[in-house]
């Protein structure tokens, strides 16, 4: 195995080291391409270094985890973080049935929902028997004989026998920042649509490198593998002598939370907010088929459109079964910059096991426009 632990942009060089043999050479290149992806958020609090305690980035890391629950059997979980890590690292904790408890700084979870979205989720991990402690900051952890026994955070000690830390990531560019290379949002590497660095000959993509929101029309980080894949074939088709570029991002995400599917593209209400754009919301509460067929479940739908235009800003879905894709068609129509009005008119597909004849999306997308009209 090998290491790059420095880049010498004026003699195209990386100094390499071998991890295994001990030494080290450099190495000349025309052409190089950045992809450090990123690295988990540890902070560096009292006991956080102790045995039991596991940040979780790679199958390696979830292997480690799986092992101490399988051979030290825990009993009691504390997870740190309460997003799509923490979240899915919570719900598999319950089901290998362990008291788990779920510390969230914020004041909801999955806070890349809005807060009435991150409420449905919530009470599916209540419901579930997740002890929940939302607005609570993790503060350390208390330690015996080298092990961790308790979590401690501003308000409670919560006994622990096992800590999952799910605190997030951040672009891994520590590399390309003593370089000199110009990293941009969270401190990820500055692109163009053709995945260049701002320096000659010097590419990056995945997650240490930025994106362009679509939506926002701003430089974003959004650290998910569906970004990567793309960014990494642009990145190839270019080196390898072709032409390719990469339009931008959405922040599209789906995942499975205990009972429920939750979905998001676009922007969410606090980011509209922060662009100073003024909106309006179509929330709907509907079923994912139809109604009288059987095993028909709940789906919340939100569509958020710009005032004036009629432009789809975002979209949030939480519901259970047949929910979450429907995302998709949300985030085509934002590719293409669909009004709530276009979406309307949409020809989807229509049977009953899959949907009711107008769609939940076709009926978020009737209350936006009506709220548009003034007729909500």
């Amino acid at each position: 195995m090998h290491e790059v632990t420095e880049i010498d942009l004026k003699n195209r060089r990386v100094l390499v080291r071998s991890i295994t043999e001990k030494k080290e050479w450099r190495e000349a290149f025309d052409h190089l391409v950045i992809a450090t992806g990123a690295v988990p958020v540890c902070p560096a609090l009292p006991g956080s270094d102790a045995r039991g305690i596991y940040g979780l980035h790679s199958l390696d890391s979830g292997i480690r985890v799986r092992t101490a629950v399988d051979t030290e059997k825990p009993k009691k979980a504390v997870v740190i973080g309460g997003g799509y890590i923490g979240l899915e690292m919570a719900e598999a904790l319950i089901m290998r049935g362990l008291d788990v408890s779920l510390v969230e700084q914020a004041s909801q979870v999955m806070n890349t929902l809005d807060p009435d979205m991150g409420a449905l989720v919530s009470d599916a991990l209540m419901q579930v028997g997740v002890n929940l402690f939302r607005e609570e900051t993790f503060q350390g952890a208390e330690v015996s004989d080298g092990r961790v026994r308790a979590v401690v955070t501003n308000q409670r000690t919560i006994p622990a026998d096992i800590v999952i830390l799910g605190l997030g990531v951040r672009p891994n560019t520590e590399l390309a920042e003593r370089a000199g290379i110009a990293l941009g949002v969270r401190k990820a590497i500055k692109v163009n649509d053709r995945m260049q660095t701002q320096n000659p000959g010097v590419w990056a993509a995945g997650d240490c490198a930025e994106s362009f929101h679509l939506v926002s029309r701003r430089p974003v980080h959004i650290a998910l593998g569906t970004i990567a894949n793309k960014q990494g074939r642009v990145a190839g088709i270019n080196l390898g002598g072709g032409y390719a570029t990469f339009p931008g991002v959405l922040g599209t995400a789906v995942s499975k939370i205990c009972n429920v599917e939750v979905a998001r593209t676009g922007l969410q209400e606090k980011e509209i907010h922060a662009l100073g754009l003024e909106y309006v919301v179509g929330r709907i509460e509907s079923v994912t088929r139809a109604s009288y067929y059987p095993n028909s479940g709940k789906i919340t739908v939100k569509a958020l459109a710009e005032k004036g235009s009629g432009r789809l800003l975002g979209a949030p879905i939480v519901g259970v079964e047949g929910a979450a894709k429907r995302i998709d068609i949300f985030a085509t129509a934002l590719h293409a910059g669909f009004t709530v009005e276009d979406m309307i008119n949409l020809d989807l597909s229509y049977a009953p096991p899959y949907s009711s004849v107008w769609d939940p999306v076709h009926i978020a997308a009737r209350r936006a426009a009506a709220a548009l009209a003034g007729r909500s």
